[in-house]
């Protein structure tokens, strides 16, 4: 039988930041629970005290164990990108947050939040962050010791992103506590207090892209410009794939990227992984990558080898199999997730039967778009269409489980 557990939110000033019945709280319970700077506030604790090291899952055993009053200490909110979220879902508590970090940097900055977009790189990668933020307005960064805002500032140069200023605060709340505006280039090189909230704000505008991105904006192979999925195509393509916001994509022969780029702006909040088997395409890659802003794995490989670094997707584009397709959608047919896509774009008769029939005996739903697209073209003072190569758009759909 589960005891009384409470999850508290407190500040950098420590019991001062905490109510008198808070206080009273933590008096009268038998558990102690927080991390090392939390537990340091209460010194004559007598109970018994316990500090949140490593992952969560031990915690909850023993909490749950337990019969007495336990009082969990959390930093601000604990249901902001805290400890709060994952109790709560694990067993049965009672949270009372303290202000966050989050709204006492804004208060500080004397703007509102409510129109902030919220993203955490403490403790986690900055990959994707990118494609997230693209040209939104204002945004508030949760960073850490390695993720610091000289990091954070760094990175964001390599995309070109210098229409955003930032606001730093650090040491909310304490007696150290001090804020300031600063343009990026210059943050780069400073050294920030671990404790701090970044909040990036877009002072200048920015050139936005929107799905179907002109095939000559991107950098190709010279002088064979062409290797690219053509934009009327792409957008076919990308529209069988049902990409959602939260997608884990995989683009299979990546080529200059121009798939991957479009379906990591679609997939803002989940992940694009890219393999390609020639290297000096990944270059062109890379180059597009940054120019679009988007940040996705990029892999130098022949496909199947290599694919077994993704995690399971939702849905994959093959461009090109390079005379492996049974391997190839041996991995992709078996790694698919239930109800995900997988798009084929083949250019021959042999493909399609091929694909088609592959698909089939695993157990896929197949349909076939035939793209047969002309492209308007200047002659003198008229206007005559050039036609673009046939392409049939093979989507295979994995049958959700029951």
């Amino acid at each position: 039988m589960t005891g009384n557990v409470k999850v508290i939110g407190i500040g950098d000033q420590g019991k001062e930041s905490l109510l008198p019945l808070y206080k009273k709280w933590i008096d009268e319970s038998e558990v102690l629970v927080g991390g090392e700077r939390q537990l340091s506030f209460f010194p004559d604790y007598t109970g018994e005290k316990i500090v949140i090291k490593g992952g969560l899952s031990s915690l909850v055993e023993r909490l749950q164990e337990e019969t007495g009053h336990v009082v969990v200490l959390a930093s601000g909110d604990p249901l902001f990108y805290g400890i709060g979220g994952y109790l709560s879902k694990k067993m049965k508590v009672e949270i009372y947050p303290y202000s966050s970090s989050i709204q006492l940097a804004f208060a500080r900055m004397k703007e509102s939040w409510q129109d902030a977009y919220f993203t955490s790189i403490h403790g986690r990668s900055m990959m994707g962050l990118a494609q997230r933020i693209d040209g939104l307005s204002k945004i508030a960064v949760l960073t850490d010791e390695e993720n610091s805002p000289s990091q954070l500032a760094k990175y964001l140069r390599s995309f070109q992103m210098d229409e955003y200023k930032a606001f730093v605060a650090e040491n909310l709340g304490g007696e150290n506590e001090c804020y300031q505006w600063y343009e990026l280039q210059e943050m780069e090189d400073l050294t920030f207090s671990p404790l701090n909230v970044a909040i990036l704000k877009k002072v200048k505008p920015s050139l936005e892209w929107s799905i179907g991105i002109p095939d000559d904006h991107f950098a190709q192979r010279k002088p064979d410009k062409g290797l690219i999925t053509k934009k009327e195509v792409r957008v076919l393509s990308l529209s069988e794939m049902s990409i959602k916001k939260d997608s884990i994509v995989w683009d299979i022969g990546t080529c200059t990227g121009s798939m991957a780029i479009e379906a990591a702006k679609l997939a803002r909040e989940g992940a694009v992984y890219a393999i390609e088997k020639n290297e000096h395409d990944l270059e062109n890659c890379y180059e597009n990558m940054k120019k679009f802003r988007t940040d996705f794995t990029v892999r130098h490989g022949l496909a199947p080898h290599g694919l077994d670094e993704f995690p399971d997707p939702d849905a994959v584009f093959i461009g090109g199999t390079s005379g492996g397709m049974k391997d190839i959608l041996d991995v992709c047919c078996s790694r698919l997730k239930p109800g995900g896509r997988i798009v084929l774009n083949a250019v021959t008769i042999e493909s399609l039967a091929n694909g088609m029939e592959a698909f089939k005996v695993r157990g896929f739903d197949v349909s076939i778009t035939l793209a047969q697209i002309s492209r308007s073209k200047p002659i003198l003072q008229l206007t005559r269409f050039d036609a673009l190569n046939p392409i049939y758009i093979i989507t295979a759909t994995r049958k959700a489980e029951n």
